[in-house]
């Protein structure tokens, strides 16, 4: 799902790998590319088809990919058929290979033939098996993502080595006191955000390195868990991409008035909604005030998260907190499994 150059602990080149698996690794590459940044570009694989037997998707190494090379494997599931097989084509091309997945998955197995490294992905104490449901949940990003934040700080990567995550734990449990479910509304961001979305289409604009991909990822958890569509973009491009949104059929002002229209019976339009996600205060080359300015003008509300000071690790912590707390409480209002 990413990849990446750097220097392994002995000096040698390395580049990482990893495929993207299920919704719940949704964003684990997208994470570390932002967090790596320019010093160690990630390569995200994308599937290459479907085997026609049982649907299972087909995965291919870049044709650069050799022993220099690092495959890392980020799987809540681990029975996909078609990560086994990119494995071993990992291991004949002489990579490394890298998997976090459940303990005694089929990957396991193809991991091991491949003379790799396997880390169990962790699970709740009160979790005795594989439980496919926590597995889709978005609890299951930071059992995938904390081990490879951790490799690849011991590869030089990037800095996320056990003192920085204690800070991001600690910012992730500050975070959850005040989304939780016996917090109000009135205090509860996440709850908050949640009432806002209820019936509207999120626009989600993001200003920041870290910001970007906890965008991308709120919009795909939401269609995933919460079945809401959404559109994410990086300010400033999002500007001139979502604005026909602001004065088309989704704008505030597209559904008048119609004395014979059925009040009861006839679902709510949608109407477009911006979502301003912020890692950074605002500077003088912000687009933030273009946007709330593009917003307002078209009578569109805006909902902004912007985190508490700290690492860029812990603001992203934030963000994906929030965020995801936001799509379990849609999640639960549609009826669907948060």
């Amino acid at each position: 799902m990413a990849g990446g150059r750097g220097r392994d602990p002995g000096g040698e080149p390395v580049a990482a790998v990893q495929p993207a698996a299920l919704a719940a690794a949704t964003g684990v590459a997208d994470l570390l590319g932002a967090l790596a940044g320019a010093a160690a570009p990630v390569i995200r694989l994308h599937p290459t088809g479907v085997a026609h037997a049982a649907g299972a998707l087909r995965w291919a190494l870049p044709g650069w990919a050799g022993p220099v090379d690092l495959l890392l494997v980020a799987t809540a599931d681990g029975s996909e058929p078609g990560l086994g097989v990119l494995v071993e084509q990992a291991y004949r091309r002489g990579c490394t290979v890298v998997a976090v997945a459940p303990e005694r998955s089929p990957l396991t197995e193809a991991v091991e033939g491949a003379h790799g490294l396997l880390v169990p992905m962790a699970r709740a104490p009160y979790q005795e098996d594989y439980d496919e449901s926590a597995a889709a949940g978005p609890g299951a990003l930071w059992a995938l993502l904390t081990p490879l934040l951790l490799l690849l700080d011991k590869v030089g990567l990037l800095s996320a080595g056990p003192d920085a995550l204690q800070l991001v734990a600690d910012r992730l449990d500050r975070t959850a006191e005040r989304c939780g479910p016996a917090i109000a509304a009135y205090s509860n961001p996440a709850k908050a955000l949640a009432g806002e979305l209820a019936d509207a289409l999120p626009l989600i604009w993001s200003e920041g390195d870290g910001a970007a991909p906890a965008g991308r990822r709120f919009a795909a958890t939401l269609a995933e868990l919460a079945g809401r569509p959404a559109l994410a973009a990086d300010l400033p491009e999002a500007l001139p991409r979502h604005g026909v949104l602001l004065a088309g059929a989704f704008a505030a002002g597209a559904d008048p008035e119609d004395f014979f229209r059925d009040r009861v019976e006839e679902q709510q339009a949608l109407h477009a909604r911006v979502v301003l996600l912020r890692d950074r205060p605002a500077g003088p080359l912000s687009a933030a005030p273009a946007a709330r300015e593009l917003a307002l003008s078209h009578d569109t509300a805006v909902s902004e998260i912007e985190p508490e000071e700290g690492s860029e690790l812990e603001q992203l912590a934030e963000l994906l907190a929030v965020t995801d707390f936001a799509t379990a409480y849609l999640a639960v209002a549609s009826g669907g499994r948060p």
